[in-house]
């Protein structure tokens, strides 16, 4: 029998192996297909038992172990392991699209969109992983692979199972994927794997690693230094975005953001990710939005026609089938062109009650002169009334509605009864439709743009040429 260092590949008695896919220290990984009816496609990571010291020979047992037991869409799949005098093989789902890295290596970058909807699924398939305790501790884009616009966690070499307390101090992973408390060589836990989550998103956004360097000894260098991770200059980000990547990539693992806070993080938004749930879920609430429109509740057939078309874009992005696709954009731009009228009708339905609210908080600022906090509140919400009246409808001016409104909830908790809190507190209502209202705006201003955007699925894209390490 061949040994995988020569140029024949290994013949197994079940598949046909083909071309070679890759190889690094301890495997080399071939195209493989089933000898059965089904010719099957599989690829299969031969591990010369030569080249195996105690250490790898324990980690390949883990991988063999955890693959085993773990069944997960977002994660590559053993279909078997055999093993002869030579060689341990492992036979894993095939994935066509190539891995992660060149993904992004042939566009330079990826839009915050894409960047969003792989960090979903990467953060669903760790969500699975954590509930069993286990790590993956070699996070990166060459052990992410794409079957199709699928994502894959591949390669646990060195995965382990560790309780959220358990603390090892072994160097494993590679280094520029690696937290610095993994390279200083201290003590870490599971936390790991949430830096390197934060590394290949800084990655897939800006075209390379936060720590990209010209040698090791640079990359230590970087790696050892205290200075907080900074975006590149002029990176244009959403504010969620921002704030994810700059808590994941937090150097002290104590003040990193957690597990359960990263998947509850609003930029991670699993709640919305593509899945074969989306179109139930859009669907039932675009039945609610259209009963509620029926009825004359314009607001409330607003704000659920929004939040069916937020359901509607991961639907549309799921579809495969060419043409139900189409049809599907087709709905999503029906109900899309609906809750725009909407948005006119409750605009003007809110005019008459806006301007009842300005007299009010004429009256309200006047009371107020002897209050600086309370009249400085005041002020930062008559500046997000104007900007919004000029036309900006962005996070910018969400921001200052949300700041005014925590200063105004303390002032109206510290308020006595009296004229003075009876205008507060409807001033504070009134702030908040308008906050709730520019809120469903800027959410349908994003989905009507993914709409728009989503017009080729990355499956077609993603037609390089394989690769699996």
């Amino acid at each position: 029998m061949a040994s995988h260092s020569t140029f024949a590949p290994p013949k197994l008695a079940d598949y046909i192996l083909t071309e070679r896919l890759g190889s690094g220290t301890y495997a080399t990984v071939y195209k493989a297909y089933s000898k059965g009816d089904s010719r099957e496609a599989v690829a299969v990571k031969v591990v010369s038992k030569k080249t195996l010291n105690k250490t790898s020979m324990e980690n390949l047992l883990t991988e063999i172990e955890i693959l085993k037991t773990v069944r997960h869409p977002h994660i590559v799949q053993l279909k078997d392991f055999q093993w002869d005098s030579e060689n341990i093989y492992l036979i894993l789902e095939w994935c066509s699209g190539g891995d992660l890295s060149r993904f992004i290596h042939s566009r330079r970058l990826l839009p915050e969109r894409v960047a969003q909807r792989f960090l979903q699924q990467i953060a669903c398939a760790l969500q699975y992983l954590h509930g069993r305790n286990i790590s993956h501790l070699d996070l990166k884009p060459q052990n992410i692979l794409l079957s199709g616009s699928v994502l894959k966690l591949s390669d646990f070499g060195f995965a382990a199972y560790m309780s959220p307390w358990d603390e090892q101090s072994a160097l494993r992973g590679s280094p520029l994927y690696m937290a610095p408390e993994m390279v200083c060589r201290r003590q870490y836990d599971s936390r790991v794997d949430l830096w390197s989550v934060g590394v290949i998103l800084y990655e897939a956004l800006f075209g390379r690693a936060p720590f990209a360097s010209r040698s090791y000894a640079e990359l230590e260098e970087k790696i050892r230094s205290d200075r907080p991770i900074e975006l590149p200059p002029g990176a244009r980000v959403s504010a969620d975005c921002r704030d994810l990547l700059l808590r994941l990539l937090e150097r002290n693992p104590e003040t990193r953001i957690t597990f359960t806070q990263f998947f509850s993080h609003s930029f991670v938004d699993l709640e919305h990710m593509a899945g074969p749930d989306s179109l139930g879920k859009a669907k039932e609430l675009v039945l609610r939005a259209v009963e509620k429109d029926q009825g004359g509740e314009r607001a409330a057939a607003l704000s659920l026609y929004c939040s069916a078309l937020e359901h509607f874009v991961p639907a549309v992005h799921y579809e495969t089938d060419r043409s139900r696709k189409e049809t599907l954009r087709q709905k999503v731009s029906q109900y899309a062109s609906r809750a725009e009228e909407l948005k006119a009708l409750v605009a003007s339905d809110n005019r008459e009650h806006f301007e009842e609210a300005r007299t009010a908080r004429d009256v309200l600022r006047e009371m107020s002169r002897d209050r600086p906090r309370l009249l400085a509140a005041l002020e930062l919400a008559r500046v997000a009334i104007a900007k919004e009246d000029g036309g900006s409808e962005d996070q910018e001016v969400l921001d200052l509605y949300q700041h005014c409104l925590g200063e105004l909830l303390l002032a109206l908790a510290a308020e006595s009864q009296g004229r003075r809190r009876e205008l507060l507190h409807s001033e504070i209502k009134s702030l908040m439709n308008r906050a709730e209202y520019l809120k469903e705006n800027i959410k349908m201003q994003a989905t009507q743009k993914a709409v728009s955007q989503d017009r080729e699925p990355l499956s077609e894209s993603v037609r390089s040429s394989c690769c699996l390490q």
